[in-house]
């Protein structure tokens, strides 16, 4: 039986995706004994895809961001296969994989997702815990989320956030008292645990009101994390051949043996000047040139004679 899609309940708005994987589909090979790696894989994609997108919705505000995340993470988690298959909690590794990917701050640099999509909640009270939610700081936000929102408790959620499990309290309890204060006040005064089971509430009608992005298919994100996969193992190869190059260039051009450097040219004192006679001035020349013409064509007595 194929899995049910585990964010369409009401009873449970923000479902946990930190359960095991439902049972995959048997292969339809029948030399084989059990299901393949595709199978389980195609099976917690089916199962978390859809309510993992409704939570890093309400971490980041964006339905495009919150797309792009879940599927990175399945892709991550389909390079790591054998890795994430054995863990105690596949589910809660992929959920950490598209937490880390969906609060990056690099996403600051990107037009698209520089501000928060704040008017994609219509409803005014849906649209003011959205904003409450979305002007946390990113630890404090996703602490909200991991124990009021999904209902992971406090030290699983410590965990996730790699907090300390008091450091973990203190953010939780700020972050209500944020949220708190900017959502209608209650009738009655609500203890720890009636706010929590409020904020769940509210927290997973908001998430409802989102309509899920169309995801992409297991076997498209498995051939998309494969091409990718092969896309870095190629550009590795070439990095790897073009420092090969570069290193047996440098071998053969490479001086056999060690010359050292020339001195730095450095300056010298204490010599005399030049001597010698000076550089003749314009006068000089022009002297130098009447004496010449005279020596030709000047009085006999001064022209020699050939005896």
């Amino acid at each position: 039986m194929a899995p049910t899609d585990p964010g369409t309940t009401r009873d449970q708005p923000i479902p946990p995706v930190s359960s095991a994987p439902t049972a995959p589909t048997a292969p339809t090979d029948s030399n084989s004994t059990g299901p393949t790696p595709a199978d389980a894989f195609d099976d917690l994609y089916v199962g978390l895809a859809t309510a993992l997108f409704r939570q890093t919705y309400l971490l980041t505000g964006h339905p495009d961001l919150a797309k792009e995340s879940v599927e990175r993470a399945f892709e991550q988690a389909w390079q790591r296969w054998p890795e994430v298959a054995v863990d105690r909690d596949p589910a809660g590794w992929v959920r950490a994989a598209a937490y880390e990917y969906a609060m990056s701050p690099w996403h600051r640099l990107r037009r698209a997702y520089r501000h928060p999509d704040r008017q994609s909640a219509a409803d005014p009270g849906s649209r003011a815990l959205l904003d409450a939610l979305l002007d946390l700081p990113p630890a404090y936000r996703r602490t909200l989320l991991l124990h009021d929102g999904v209902g992971l408790g406090l030290p699983d959620t410590a965990a996730e956030t790699e907090a300390s499990t008091a450091a973990a309290a203190g953010r939780l309890v700020t972050a209500r008292a944020a949220v708190t204060e900017r959502m209608p006040e209650p009738a009655t005064p609500l203890s720890p645990d009636e706010e929590s089971a409020l904020l769940h509430e509210q927290l997973g009608t908001l998430a409802l009101a989102q309509p899920v992005a169309p995801l992409l298919t297991p076997h498209a994100v498995r051939t998309s994390s494969e091409n990718k996969a092969r896309l870095w193992t190629q550009a590795a190869i070439a990095l790897t051949a073009v420092l090969v190059g570069l290193a047996a260039v440098t071998m053969v051009t490479a001086p056999p043996r060690y010359e050292k450097p020339p001195s730095p040219a450095e300056q010298v004192g204490g010599v005399p000047p030049r001597g010698g006679p000076q550089r003749l001035t314009t006068q000089d020349l022009e002297m130098q040139r009447k004496l010449d013409e005279e020596l030709v064509h000047g009085p006999a007595r001064l022209v020699p004679q050939l005896r």
